[in-house]
């Protein structure tokens, strides 16, 4: 969380260094997460008992895009858009917690590992 620009996060959805992976969701279809997905990624961690957290964009504000939208709508993959809470994106001083290199390391170690399990015993309406 930017300490310039704490007015620009949701209260309860403000990415921390140090806390773990971070799901990406936005109304407006801004990201590729959907409900399923972030579903499936949020079970994983939690079965691995690896920290996340959630960023939601305010409705009342513009945000960014992704590849993700634009992947998952051509090939029909299933995606979530995650990404390392960090500190001044695209500045000369991007900065992220180096924990959170570790965690993401887990959870994608976790997500090639496990997923195909998980995903046997999900029901979902797609």
């Amino acid at each position: 969380l930017h300490p310039n620009y704490t007015d620009r996060h949701e209260d309860n959805h403000q990415p921390k260094l140090h806390k773990g992976l971070v799901v990406k969701h936005n109304a407006n279809q801004r990201y590729a997460t959907t409900a399923v997905t972030s579903f499936l990624f949020r079970e994983l961690a939690k079965r691995q008992g690896l920290p996340m957290q959630d960023f939601v964009v305010r409705n009342d504000m513009g945000c960014g895009s992704t590849i993700g939208p634009i992947l998952a709508s051509g090939i029909g993959i299933r995606t979530v858009d995650v990404g390392m809470p960090q500190l001044s994106m695209h500045s000369i001083r991007e900065m992220c917690g180096t924990d959170d290199v570790k965690i993401t390391y887990e959870h994608f170690k976790a997500f090639y590992q496990h997923f195909t399990e998980l995903d046997k015993i999900i029901t979902t309406d797609l």
